[in-house]
């Protein structure tokens, strides 16, 4: 076992393999080479010593020269002289040390001799096949004609620039171009038997797709047959497919399995194809007169043929890659590194039944506020890579927008496995900065079939079944919590957010108002906004504010009031001088903090006194930023515009908000003031009301007068202003300024 050990971790040493590979192997390449006769003398069609030892000066780099200086002495010392043997050495190593050491040079960390990556292909064709293949041609033609090479003048004529030279380089170009990747292949597998298994799969990765069994094997058909008929001897019945013709005919079967198969497999199997051509070339070169230039044309043939079949199937395969790897990126989220959308859609159209789960953390938003984005990213990958403990190979979570990710299982036992990855999440805990963080994670899920035409919606629905979930603290089923009203009710949102932008694209709002009178018979208006549905009936503001309020139109809508009422008292300032509106703002246009310099400059566009309007505010109005709230508030009075408390009673903590809250009316909600006569608790919480405004200096509105009785109450508690269907219906703006007598007001 040591003496094992020891072969194996020193076999790339000078004594071991770089010095027994090129002594056995040497004379077995030796055997490929082809020559022929060529009037007086003789010319090389192929090559294989040079690139064979440059491939192993590749592999081994020094190391590899007291072995090829061996197996060159061995080879030649047995038939000529020490000095021509001297020589020979001498006239392969120059060659060899230069082209190894200036592809060092230029490509340090790309040691390999392939031509499949295309920044180095440049490189490689120089040094590996045209900068060798010069030089040893330079050195032999010098050599022979200072007489070094006594045996071998029948390889060079007196003139070096004759067709005999041509031919000799081109063999030497053609050898180097594809003699070294294959020579460096095997060297390798000799090395590192193992590597066959590598190789395959590299070939299977490098071949396309969409290729078949039944194109393979047509496709080696072809080319055994056009083989066939190249190898055939030629004779007095032969026809033109026994000429070289037929290996004009390889070309573009080889182009088919360049773009086909990729450039491992391509460069493995033109080779052997290659030496075989060109060891029978007399089967299809006929020896008549211009033997000559027909050698030098085919020996052209064999070196472009071989380039363009390596550069295009180097192509083909980038190409390839590229595109696989383009859709690899497609399907993966880029900041966060997991698969995405479009990778989920993938997975559910591929298996025919899925369980697909929500994960939402609505935490993760504010942490990733106070935080950065960075907690958002790692919390995700982390818990990721936790669940992905417990999922099955075909399984996956994948990366959602915000603060949601989605799971695809498998439909066998899914609801027991969905439970139980409730279970395992409930457990992970993320530690950030040293601070163990477990922020609240809401599961939704439900069975879906393949193909998911509207995978968009399904998520929309489980989003709204993982906020249910945060609340239950368990996982929740779509199906089970009705999946066809969600549906409905989400197309029906969507629905009326288009109208409404509609709406206010086209001025499509109608305007009411409704009168609110004082006990010293003062009055004012309050606006009320109506819009029409499709068939023209009015839409009450309950039925489209809340859905302005989600979808961010709140402030936009707010503000076309505003305009449409300023614009309405500067046209009929002379018949209704002194007259107030009170406009009612939802929450988000009291927390925008530029709403002051709106209404400023909107009232001196129209010449309009800020005494003249009063903004209605819910009491949880303040809850969305309570600072920037009563900050904007402030402001408008400053102006001269009055505030006031609308719905006060209903919301949360109404009097410990109302401290806080310098208003000028307050207006009790109609919920109390509608049974103000039958119960005594509601009468008991108007006075009060009326009592704490009264310290604090405010006016009290009561809305919802409808009979007598309680417009009787109600003025016995000393309450300031009345509103109700008893004191007026509401009507459209313009029908005030239709009126024959205006309305007094003060």
């Amino acid at each position: 076992m040591k003496i094992l050990h020891f072969l194996k971790r020193n076999k790339d040493r000078w004594w071991a393999l770089p010095l027994i590979v090129p002594v056995v192997l040497l004379p077995v390449f030796s055997m490929v080479n082809t020559y022929t006769q060529l009037g007086d003398g003789i010319v090389t069609l192929y090559y294989l010593p040079l690139s064979f030892l440059l491939a192993l000066m590749s592999f081994f780099g020094l190391e590899a020269i007291p072995g090829i200086v061996l197996s060159l002495f061995f080879r030649y010392a047995s038939s000529v002289g020490l000095f021509e043997t001297c020589a020979g050495i001498l006239h392969f190593l120059v060659p060899l040390v230069l082209s190894w050491g200036g592809y060092r040079v230029f490509a340090p960390r790309r040691n390999m001799t392939a031509y499949g990556d295309v920044r180095l292909m440049a490189q490689r064709l120089f040094w590996q096949a045209f900068c060798p293949a010069t030089l040893f041609l330079v050195l032999f033609q010098f050599a022979v004609y200072l007489g070094v090479y006594e045996s071998r003048q029948s390889l060079a004529g007196l003139n070096p620039l004759n067709i005999r030279t041509l031919i000799n380089y081109q063999a030497l170009l053609v050898s180097g171009l594809t003699g070294v990747p294959l020579c460096y292949l095997l060297i390798r597998l000799i090395r590192h038997p193992r590597y066959i298994k590598g190789l395959i799969s590299q070939i299977r990765a490098q071949i396309d797709k969409k290729v078949t069994l039944v194109e393979f094997l047509l496709w080696t058909m072809v080319l055994a047959v056009l083989l066939s008929l190249l190898l055939v001897p030629m004779n007095e019945n032969s026809s033109i497919f026994s000429t070289n013709y037929t290996l004009s005919l390889l070309m573009p079967v080889m182009l088919w399995g360049a773009m086909r198969f990729g450039y491992k497999l391509m460069s493995i199997i033109w080779t052997p194809v290659l030496l075989l051509a060109i060891h029978y070339f007399y089967h299809y070169i006929p020896l008549r007169p211009g033997y000559d230039i027909q050698l030098a044309i085919t020996s052209s043939s064999y070196l472009v043929f071989s380039f363009v079949v390596i550069y295009m199937s180097m192509l083909a395969t980038r190409q390839r890659a590229i595109n696989i790897r383009s859709r690899r990126l497609a399907l993966l989220d880029p900041v966060v590194h997991m698969p995405n959308l479009r990778a989920l859609s993938r997975a559910l159209a591929k298996t025919p039944w899925s369980a697909l789960c929500l994960l939402r953390i609505p935490e993760l938003e504010v942490l990733g506020r106070n935080y950065g984005v960075l907690l958002r990213i790692q919390y995700k990958q982390q818990l990721a890579q936790w669940i992905n403990d417990t999922l099955q190979p075909d399984e996956c979570v994948y990366h959602l927008t915000g603060c949601d990710l989605a799971v695809r299982l498998n439909s066998e036992s899914h609801q027991q496995r969905i439970d139980t990855l409730d279970a395992h999440i409930k457990q992970f805990r993320f530690v950030w900065d040293g601070m163990p963080l477990q922020p609240q994670v809401g599961v939704s899920y439900c069975y879906v079939r393949s193909p998911v035409n509207h995978l968009y919606l399904v998520l929309g629905e489980l989003g709204v079944i993982a906020d249910l979930s945060l609340s239950t603290n368990h996982p929740e089923n779509l199906q089970q919590r009705g999946a066809v009203h969600l549906q409905r009710s989400l197309k029906d949102k969507v629905a009326m957010m288009n109208r409404l932008q509609t709406a206010l694209e086209q001025n499509a709002f109608t305007l009411m108002v409704q009168p609110v009178r004082g006990l010293r018979g003062d009055c004012y208006h309050e606006v009320l906004l109506r819009m029409p549905d499709e068939n023209g009936i009015l839409l009450s503001p309950e039925q489209f504010l809340p859905v302005a309020q989600e979808f961010g139109l709140s402030s936009r809508v707010d503000l076309w009031v505003l305009e449409r009422t300023l614009s309405f008292l500067s046209r009929h300032r002379e018949r209704l001088p002194g007259q107030r509106f009170a406009i009612k703002l939802a929450p988000s246009t009291v927390c925008r903090a530029q709403f002051p310099l709106d209404v400023s400059r909107l009232l001196a566009k129209y010449s309009v006194e800020a005494w003249q309007l009063i903004f209605e505010v819910t009491e949880t109005s303040t809850c969305c930023n309570a600072e920037l709230a009563v900050q904007t508030l402030r402001q408008l009075q400053k102006m001269g515009v009055r505030i006031a408390i609308d719905d006060f009673g209903t919301g949360y903590a109404s009097y410990a908000r109302l401290k806080s809250v310098d208003a000028d009316i307050l207006k009790i909600d109609g919920s109390f003031i509608r049974n103000i006569v039958s119960n005594s608790l509601d009468y008991q919480i108007v006075a009060s009301i009326c009592h704490l405004a009264r310290m604090k200096k405010m006016l009290v509105v009561a809305e919802y007068v409808e009979t007598e009785e309680i417009r009787s109450a109600v003025l016995a508690l000393g309450i300031d202003y009345v509103q109700g269907c008893l004191i007026g219906e509401p009507v459209e703006l313009e029908s005030l300024a239709e009126a024959e007598t205006p309305q007094v007001s003060a």
